[in-house]
């Protein structure tokens, strides 16, 4: 229920829209049972079982809120009107009132539909867009942790999951049970001696139904589960095709494929079987009941012992089988509504999930960069391997700084530390003088620009690709942002220009392309300090020298930190570092390093 009470809570205020929902359901059920009742006074004027015409009410009954005062009040106008006119126009009577009523009747449970309906889109489009946010703001440990696929399964199948539920919550938590009490008080009223039998035979039979669903909620969550893993595998195969084709590794991954597959389809047909059974053993229960009550009441009219007409008998039946309708009702979709509960747990599970990175109480802002960044013992391990060692460096502000090493060496963590996508494990990080935790992230991000050899790419036009989708940049700042990049010319000569639409992950764009265009997001907004990652390794030397020179002039009087395998781009650095194993063991100018022959000179030689 708890589940179920925070699914609902997605919908917004739901006060009002409660009430509303159970007016128009109270009163479909209402009218809805008024149409039953009406076949008393039908099989009573067809088989003139009573000649109600020569019982003549003086005037019409005193109002009340009671079923007997509704009953009296038609019994009136029936008397009358078989007074007047005879039983046909009797029964043309008691046709319209039907008619009149079955008409409200199916008013109001629209009305009850189509306020379920915008709950359920509501809750799905909020829960939805609540996943997202949160699967946005959480740090990048967690996808190194958790299977993207996993992640995907919870922000697709699962929220679909639940969208099917909620088709049926309104249904089976208010709707029905509203319906059968509202049966339940007729029954008493018709016969309250059958209807108590009724409610000692159903509880009595309906514990096998019980035992089922538990069986089918135990079913679900696992069957949630394998199918999470089954979006996994999918998610892995598609995003490395090319490289599973290159290496011949099909076979494998289709075995790995199938084994799941073939889980998930073991874990739903058993599911499923016992989802089919619930409905049908209700059914088969309720007819039991049925017959028992048939046997008892029958046996009481045919003796004379009941307080109730032959005509009454048989109303009493159809409303007693109408109301086993909401109860089978409920059977049926509990199996629905437990797969899709086990989807809700799941969800929630990703949306509880705190977010190991997070603003810190009392943040400092911060917009421009005075004294610059230093690494004060910082380490971090991840997990028990430890990747930065007793780090100690300070990037000063409005130099450029250059990072080398060895694939390994702890450069992209050094940058993710800096970027707060992880926080250190020890030690301190410190941008003029504070640590870096004490500022607000927003600002951290609008401070530091970064571009990489592998810049993201959506499915858009270039120019929003550039801007990110920002509507408040000018199209001059873009183009100048390109031609920094060097990018202005390929992108103008592409068939819409800048409002070409490249696919996701760049598709159509050379490797070379999708690194300027990813530079000119990078300058776009003039940092106060830019990270290179590689952001050239796929240019040619004659147009990354050119790129370098541009950004060099752009970043004048910034801090720039070039990270850089081709080493001739960064022989102007003011400082080089040179880090191995998680630590800076050389620093110095070009010149310098080379001179002292270590390391630094060894990796020059071997990208020479």
């Amino acid at each position: 229920m708890k589940t179920y009470l925070r699914i609902l809570s997605y919908a917004g205020p739901l006060k009002w829209w409660l009430v509303l929902y159970l007016l128009a359901t109270t009163l479909g059920t209402f009218f809805g049972l008024v149409n039953l009742s009406m076949l008393i006074p039908v099989l009573r004027v067809l088989f003139g079982q009573d000649d109600l015409s020569t019982t003549v009410l003086a005037s019409q009954p005193t109002f009340a809120l009671t079923i007997t005062y509704l009953k009296e009040v038609f019994n009136y106008h029936l008397i009358h009107m078989m007074a007047s006119h005879g039983r046909m126009s009797a029964l043309y009577f008691v046709c319209l009132a039907i008619m009149l009523s079955m008409l409200l009747s199916n008013l109001f449970r629209y009305l009850a539909e189509a306020i379920t309906a915008l709950l359920r889109v509501r809750v799905v489009r909020r829960l939805r867009q609540k996943l997202f946010d949160k699967v946005s703001h959480l740090h990048v440990g967690y996808f190194n942790e958790q299977q993207r696929g996993e992640v995907m399964a919870r922000l697709t199948g699962d929220v679909q999951e639940v969208e099917h539920a909620m088709a049926y919550m309104l249904r089976v938590f208010l709707k029905d049970p509203i319906t059968i009490v509202g049966y339940f008080i007729v029954l008493f009223y018709i016969a309250p001696e059958l209807t108590w039998l009724a409610l000692i035979l159903i509880p009595t039979v309906g514990g096998g139904v019980g035992w089922l669903l538990g069986r089918v909620l135990r079913g679900a969550t696992q069957s949630q589960a394998a199918l999470g893993r089954l979006v996994a595998i999918i998610e892995e195969a598609i995003g490395s095709m090319a490289i599973i084709q290159a290496l011949t590794t099909r076979l494998y991954l289709s075995d790995k494929f199938s084994k799941e597959n073939e889980r998930y389809q073991q874990l739903s047909f058993a599911m499923l079987l016992k989802n089919s059974l619930v409905p049908l053993l209700s059914e088969l229960l309720g007819v039991l009941v049925m017959i028992l009550l048939l046997i008892y009441g029958g046996k009481m009219v045919l003796l004379g012992q009941s307080s109730f007409t032959a005509s009454t008998f048989i109303t009493y039946l159809i409303i007693f089988a109408q109301s086993l309708v909401p109860v089978k009702a409920i059977s049926k979709y509990l199996g629905n509504i437990q797969r899709g509960l086990a989807a809700g747990q799941r969800i929630f599970t990703l949306a509880d999930t705190p977010p190991a990175i997070t603003n810190v109480p009392n943040t400092r802002s911060i917009h421009a960069l005075q004294q610059g960044v230093a690494f004060e013992r910082a380490g971090f391990s991840y997990g028990n391997r430890p990747l930065i060692q007793h780090l100690d460096l300070t990037l000063k502000a409005g130099k450029k700084t250059a990072l080398v090493g060895l694939s390994g060496s702890g450069k992209s963590t050094l940058l993710r530390l800096l970027n707060r996508q992880y926080d250190v494990t020890e030690g301190v990080i410190k941008i003029d003088g504070y640590p870096i935790q004490e500022y607000r992230l927003e600002d951290l991000q609008q401070l530091i620009g970064l571009t990489t050899s592998e810049p993201v790419f959506f499915h858009d036009s270039v120019f929003n690709n550039i801007t990110l989708g920002r509507s408040d940049i000018p199209e001059e700042a873009v183009m100048e942002a390109a031609r920094l990049a060097q990018a202005h010319d390929f992108i103008q000569a592409l068939p819409q220009g800048y409002q070409t639409v490249i696919g996701t992950g760049g598709t159509g764009l050379s490797n070379g392309q999708k690194q300027q265009i990813g530079i000119a997001r990078a300058v776009l907004d003039r940092p106060a300090m830019l990270i290179m990652d590689e952001a050239t390794s796929a240019l040619d030397s004659t147009t990354a020298q050119q790129v370098q020179a541009n950004i060099d002039q752009l970043m004048q009087g910034k801090t720039l930190l070039v990270v850089a395998h081709r080493l001739a781009t960064i022989q102007n650095a003011d400082e080089i570092l040179v880090m191995e194993a998680g630590k800076v063991v050389e620093r110095g100018t070009h010149e310098t390093l080379m001179r002292q022959g270590g390391l630094y000179k060894s990796l020059s030689v071997l990208h020479s």
